[in-house]
């Protein structure tokens, strides 16, 4: 099921089928570096837990999840994007994105988060749409930025988000837009 469209990207369910194209994104240590400090994601993880609990998204909020971005003239792969119930705090939709290090400093991140923004304060009628990420994760602050999300704050991600990992190391950021502030295009 496609979700939307955008100049240049198509945005759709995941399916079992994908699992190659995940594991493979997840086992580049620079894709992953933000997220697990490197660590790749098993196929296991993926079939055992992470998929189910996408799919389980789509059954009970059948507009939000995470969507495959593919490349809409030629059906590649580009890595994902999600807006979805934040799992901090749930009064808040949270927007989240992960690309091929190929297609990084392309405009795919904002152009896919900016098209579900619009997405969550339309079809979805959210309140509010959130983002995070570590401290030092620079590039996706500026997608964030870029989208017509405004920085919120500092705070620690949960021991359950990043598990073992000092405080420190789960410093981040913030940032956040109402249905108030958001402009729809023009």
């Amino acid at each position: 099921m496609i979700l939307l469209e955008t100049t240049r990207l198509r945005l759709r369910r995941f399916t079992d089928g994908d699992i190659e194209r995940l594991v493979e994104l997840d086992s580049d240590p620079e894709v992953m570096r933000y997220i697990t400090y490197g660590e790749p994601t098993s196929r296991e993880e993926y079939e055992q837990d992470i998929l189910p609990r996408w799919f389980a998204i789509y059954a009970a909020t059948p507009l939000l999840g995470y969507w495959a971005a593919e490349e809409r003239q030629t059906g590649e792969f580009l890595g994902w994007f999600h807006l979805r119930p934040d799992r901090i705090e749930p009064e808040h939709q949270e927007l989240g994105y992960r690309l091929r290090r190929a297609m990084w400093g392309r405009g795919y991140a904002t152009e896919g988060g900016t098209a579900l923004v619009g997405h969550g304060f339309g079809p979805v009628a959210a309140a509010s749409i959130s983002a995070r990420a570590l401290v030092d994760h620079l590039a996706s602050q500026r997608v964030m930025q870029k989208c017509g999300l405004r920085y919120a704050g500092g705070f620690v991600f949960p021991q359950h988000v990043l598990e073992g990992r000092s405080e420190s190391e789960r410093a981040g950021v913030k940032y956040c837009i109402t249905r108030e502030q958001w402009a729809p295009p023009t």
